[in-house]
């Protein structure tokens, strides 16, 4: 293998520089939404695409920034009340840019409340409501003082195609509740998921995906990182893009799988409450 010319020391990443391919990244306020590293996603996306030889051209989107005319991927993580107020009238300004983005069939990941954010209002444990962008058809409220939070270790089928288990970290007081516009993310195995009662984990809209996992979540999950990479790309060039032939994630899907291991031995078993429609059989 090749030496990577900026350390010759360094093996060079595959396919690195070659193609001639880009995806526009927007990392919507990430000096402020941070919790758990999950900038971390934004560091697995760049290293992910230079494999495939894709450039990742990034615009960081912070408190009286104006967005940019276009976009193939959104990201946002995870903050406490106290920055998720920083943020929400601003973010809800922009919800009808974002939502127009999310009908055109631009890729999004939003992380714990980033995600509360991008549904309709989260009214926390005050009840303080504060407004979303309503990117997804999802509602949340936080319990009074004295609820436990949801805090855990989490494995979950996910209902992306081709994303196969997802593993993450989740620690939440919110509760988060899907209207008829929303889908599940996934369905909780192990952990609680949005509300620790119907057994679903995070919404769907269209390429939009909204989750509390936190790890950070894409390096321990390859395949959801390449299916974001993929939808990327299909916005950026469309029908006529051609799909990625699947590198090997060796070391990704090492941590994957011992996370697996460990979500399954630390956190609770999930049972849907009854009359749930992710209701265990």
């Amino acid at each position: 293998m090749n030496s990577d010319p900026r350390n010759p020391s360094t093996p060079a990443l595959p396919h690195e520089g070659g193609g001639g391919r880009s995806i526009r990244v927007v990392s919507l306020y990430d000096d402020v939404m941070n919790v758990y590293a999950d900038r971390g996603n934004l560091i697995a996306l760049r290293a992910r695409a230079a494999e495939y030889g894709i450039e990742v051209e990034v615009t960081s989107v912070s408190v009286g920034d104006p967005l940019p005319a276009e976009a193939d991927l959104v990201l946002i993580g995870g903050g406490q009340d106290r920055e998720q107020r920083r943020i929400a009238q601003e973010l809800a300004g922009r919800g009808p840019v974002l939502r127009a983005w999310a009908e055109d069939d631009v890729a999004m990941l939003a992380i714990c409340g980033g995600f509360q954010l991008f549904g309709r209002f989260y009214r926390d444990s005050s009840g303080e409501e504060l407004p979303g962008a309503g990117v997804f058809d999802v509602t949340t409220v936080a319990p009074g003082p004295g609820w436990p939070r949801c805090i855990g270790d989490v494995l979950a089928a996910s209902l992306v195609p081709g994303a196969g288990e997802l593993v993450g970290f989740e620690n939440h007081a919110g509760r988060t509740y899907l209207g008829a516009g929303a889908q599940p993310f996934a369905i909780v195995e192990h952990g609680f998921g949005n509300n620790g009662e119907d057994g679903t984990e995070g919404a769907r809209y269209r390429e939009a995906i909204g989750t509390y996992l936190h790890g950070s979540l894409l390096p321990k999950n390859p395949a959801l990182l390449d299916h974001l990479i993929g939808a990327a790309l299909r916005h950026r060039e469309g029908d006529d893009s051609a799909p990625l032939v699947p590198l090997p994630a060796v070391f990704a899907e090492r941590a994957h799988a011992a996370a697996v291991q460990v979500a399954r031995r630390r956190s609770r078993r999930v049972q849907a409450a009854p009359g749930s429609a992710y209701a265990t059989p």
